[in-house]
């Protein structure tokens, strides 16, 4: 019996040696999870099985498990690269054509030449997730869309400012765009027609004395729309009217405003909403400091090129456009398990389901149970060189000592077979 338990303990130690050889060799790997070698004693039954024999007849792998413990997170310049801080899985699939899934946490993405985000340490598998800004649903593999995204004509502009009220009237009269002395301030902005033509819009403000009173001052509204003025008059510019005026309280405050609407005439092809461009001075004052525009903005944007995109904690990609606007051009979705031990290896860092595992859980990251994720980051093996080494020296010492354990049986056998 004891040659039986000693080549038992050698097969043990010789495949516990095996998983700590892998778990050296794949130090490096990204995602990679250590594997541990577990054991089980053996217990022969008697004949007629009413008892166990009190010695045991050796030792059995029972299971290799892997360890689904936390890697260090260590950056990368590469975009694309994600790491999962906490619980779950990335959900690939082999090919297009409705493949079983298969699961992961090396987060080494690129794009392939059809726009889709693969991963090709792991035989060019697809990363699934919801397309756009869709959450649930039947998971797709991940395409970013490189299309432009069309111009948005402007439909209002914002204007936040300060109107010095210590300054008088101006020495010219009647207003003319190109004399300042017929103004006290300007601001511009530029507006975009449905095809993202720009208009530059400048707006003059002239304080008005004539209609002011005792309580209320007023400041007349003057525009010119690329340089013309505006509304378009068939006279010189000296007769140009104001397109409104902007009202103030004794304590300052916007009291009224009668600034029309801008109805600008398109250039060929693009087109304006038919109410016009709205002008919007709420918040602004009228105070004994310097003039000064507080804020401005407007509604409208030029067609965009795709310039970068990232990943976000939640999984969300989004696009950065050449015209400082976001998309999101889709979502990383994270898979979870009852037991991940139950996962079946099947290489190149990948596992399949299985009925052990549990039903997969589908969920957003950073949501309930699931990890963050970390762009422009990977997640590292888990293996401690350190510990491993440690245990190679321990299961070396077993082999060993089983060794021993056969070399002194045959030796006790060797010393029946001279008796005399």
């Amino acid at each position: 019996m004891s040659f039986q338990q000693g080549l038992s303990g050698l097969n043990a130690a010789a495949k516990n040696l095996e998983v700590i050889g892998n778990n050296v060799a794949n130090s490096g790997t990204v995602g990679f999870k250590q594997g541990q070698a577990q054991f089980a004693d053996m217990y022969a039954n008697s004949m007629n099985r009413s008892g166990n024999s009190p010695v045991g007849i050796g030792v059995n792998v029972a299971n290799v498990a892997q360890q689904f413990t936390q890697g260090n997170i260590s950056s990368s310049n590469n975009p694309l690269d994600v790491a999962i801080n906490g619980d779950g899985f990335f959900r690939m699939v082999s090919s297009l054509n409705n493949a079983a899934p298969l699961y992961g946490r090396n987060g080494q993405f690129q794009i392939n030449d059809e726009g889709y985000i693969i991963n090709p340490s792991q035989n060019g598998a697809f990363l699934t997730g919801w397309p756009g800004i869709v959450t649930g649903g039947d998971p797709v593999a991940l395409k970013i869309d490189t299309s432009n995204i069309p111009a948005t004509e402007t439909t209002g502009v914002k204007t936040k400012l300060n109107l010095d009220s210590r300054v008088a009237a101006p020495v010219t009269t009647p207003f003319v765009a190109t004399d300042p002395t017929s103004y006290n301030s300007s601001t511009g902005v530029t507006v975009f027609d449905s095809l993202g033509n720009t208009y530059n819009v400048q707006t003059y403000y002239v304080k008005n004395p004539l209609t002011s009173t005792a309580t209320t001052t007023d400041w007349d509204v003057y525009t010119t729309v690329d340089g013309a003025p505006y509304p378009a008059i068939g006279a010189p510019p000296a007769t140009q009217a104001s397109i409104g005026t902007l009202t103030f309280d004794d304590a300052g405050l916007l009291a009224n405003s009668t600034v029309a609407n801008l109805n600008l005439t398109a250039k060929p092809g693009a087109s304006f909403k038919a109410a016009g461009i709205s002008l919007d001075y709420t918040g602004t004052t009228q105070t004994g400091a310097a003039f000064v525009p507080i804020a401005q903005s407007q509604d409208g944007t030029a067609p965009g090129v795709l310039s970068s995109f990232s990943i976000g904690k939640d999984g969300r990609i989004i696009g950065n456009y050449s015209n400082s606007q976001t998309k999101t051009l889709g979502q990383v979705l994270l898979v979870n398990f009852v037991n991940p031990n139950g996962l079946q290896p099947l290489g190149n860092n990948l596992y399949a389901a299985s009925a052990e595992a549990g039903s997969p859980l589908l969920g957003t990251p950073a949501t309930g149970s699931f990890g963050t994720l970390q762009a422009r980051a990977v997640e590292d093996s888990n293996v401690d060189l350190t510990a491993e080494l440690v245990n190679m020296i321990t299961a070396q010492r077993a082999y060993q000592a089983n060794a021993q354990t056969i070399k002194t049986q045959d030796q006790i056998m060797q010393t029946l077979v001279n008796l005399r």
